[in-house]
């Protein structure tokens, strides 16, 4: 063991210490039979080439990185300026990602569970 005087913010402490010896490594034990592999189809969001606005559209872009939570609006819809599109999570709050201004949904780029990454587009309005 050994001790040692410690000043912190003008106090005093004496301290003792103790060298800990490392620990002897584990014996491996026997391999165990290969548990089959979930599908990971399944449970992953299915993911579809992204649309980019062309000229005359609009990109909704994320403003911030998360999880698509909803999907609002469909495609083919009629929008107004201010009208929710989808939900975005991120930091455990739900935000509500909206339309930058009227018009119609030509083409979701995510699907609901799907992260995201700051300025992908979103949502194509045409």
């Amino acid at each position: 063991m050994k001790k040692f005087n410690i000043k912190v913010n003008g106090t005093a402490y004496d301290v003792e210490i103790e060298e800990v010896k490392a620990a002897p490594a584990p014996k491996a034990a026997a391999p165990k039979a290969a548990a089959p592999a979930p599908k990971a189809a399944a449970s992953a969001p299915t993911a579809k080439a992204a649309v980019a606005a062309a000229a005359g559209e609009t990109a909704v872009n994320a403003p911030m990185p998360g999880k698509i939570v909803k999907l609002v609006a469909a495609e083919g819809q009629a929008v107004k300026a201010g009208e929710v599109l989808l939900i975005l999570e991120a930091m455990k709050m739900q935000n509500e990602i909206t339309a930058p201004a009227a018009g119609t949904v030509k083409a979701f780029n995510v699907a609901a569970g799907q992260s995201v990454k700051p300025g992908e587009a979103l949502v194509i309005l045409a």
